[in-house]
């Protein structure tokens, strides 16, 4: 019996929409736009918008055979549901970092700090519009990786956060719209192997 693929709509803008939104809502209160109360808020995002969400958007990636997306959406989408998870454990008592709360997150950035680096060497084969969100969220994550060991405030990796999540709604609109459209309404700068393909 042959088993035929099922073509799939494209992943990518729900799996951007999510990372941007949920980028959003924790760099409003890093960036001390809004009472520091309401930096919770990003806790139930992260587990399903942000963290189930990409998840499942990096499963279809894998589907429609792009390895970088799948890895991409897969691990942010993981990376927020373990810090959301993170915040509610120490919340319930389940976790105790003691004095070293601060440290142990910083850890945990610095390790995707190492991912997105090489992630962002990625987009270079991509496009334009991916190379503005991977960059900016590496310049957000060294400056909270900074600002989780006391060496400055989370403000500047609030604010960096706030242009990392516009870049990722961009690149988000533009999969839904230009499709749409059949025209590039808005440009992505396609660069390499996406050039090459169009």
């Amino acid at each position: 019996m042959e088993i035929r693929e099922s073509s799939i709509a494209d992943p990518g803008p729900l799996g951007l929409a999510a990372f941007a939104l949920t980028t959003f809502i924790l760099s409003m209160s890093n960036a001390h736009f809004v009472p520091s109360e309401m930096g919770a808020l990003f806790v139930p995002l992260g587990l399903f918008y942000g963290g189930m969400c990409q998840v499942l958007a990096g499963m279809w990636e894998f589907k429609k055979n792009n390895t970088f997306g799948a890895t991409a959406f897969t691990t942010y989408g993981a990376f927020w549901i373990g810090l959301s998870t993170t915040v509610l454990l120490e919340t319930l008592d389940v976790l105790d970092f003691g004095s070293f709360g601060h440290e142990a997150i910083g850890l945990y950035l610095i390790a995707f700090t190492i991912f997105n680096t090489y992630m962002l060497i990625g987009t270079f084969r991509i496009s334009n519009a991916l190379v503005a969100v991977f960059a900016c969220l590496e310049v957000t994550f060294i400056l909270l990786d900074l600002a989780e060991f006391g060496i400055i405030s989370s403000v500047p990796g609030g604010i960096f956060g706030l242009i990392t999540a516009a870049c990722a709604w961009y690149a988000s609109a533009a999969g839904v719209l230009n499709p749409l459209y059949g025209r590039a309404l808005l440009p992505t700068g396609p660069r390499g192997l996406a050039a090459r393909k169009k």
